[in-house]
């Protein structure tokens, strides 16, 4: 009589998703995993083909997370892009190895660009140009280009440690990058 299975999928992706935020996306191995996930590797390989199907769903997971973040993230900042800008920096801060997998590293056949990912679901971008339209700005979209390269350049450096502005300053600078740009 076979034994039965006592580990869920959503447990391995759990526990990968847990290696993932505390070592990196890189780290996941099977041995690892079996480790946190508290079972042998042979169930992880009953509900896997492989790792690369487990890596697509802790990416996922990855996804809904920042998502999350940001619908959790207090908005309250008038110049368009502040809060989207300060959001994306304090995730690369908070979370620097989720920040590097869903940001800084090239994903071919995951599917999502960089823009879907900060998007979201909620048009998060959408409404940030739209509200940039609203205010008069001349070419939002070209606007959010602007700002994205700018947002992302600051969300790279808090990833290597190089970003050390506290909340006003950052709030400052994106508002001087926002009129900046937007002449």
């Amino acid at each position: 009589m076979s034994r039965t299975a006592t580990i869920t999928k959503q447990e391995i992706i759990n526990a990968a998703f847990k290696i993932t935020r505390k070592e990196g996306f890189e780290q996941i191995t099977s041995r690892k995993l079996a480790a946190a996930a508290g079972c042998s590797t042979q169930p992880i390989f009953r509900i896997y083909n492989g790792m690369d199907e487990l890596k697509k769903d802790v990416y996922e997971k990855a996804t809904v997370y920042y998502e999350d973040y940001y619908k959790d993230f207090m908005k309250t900042h008038e110049t368009p892009f502040v809060d989207l800008g300060l959001a994306y920096i304090g995730f690369a801060q908070k979370y620097p190895h989720l920040f590097s997998l869903l940001f800084a590293t090239a994903h071919v056949g995951y599917g999502r660009s960089m823009y879907d990912l900060v998007n979201g679901s909620d048009e998060n971008v959408v409404k940030e140009v739209n509200k940039a339209r609203e205010m008069g700005a001349q070419n939002a979209e070209q606007l959010f280009m602007q700002m994205w390269i700018f947002i992302h350049g600051a969300g790279c450096m808090a990833l290597t440690g190089d970003y050390d502005l506290e909340y006003e300053d950052s709030v400052a600078m994106l508002t001087a990058a926002y009129n900046s740009f937007n002449k």
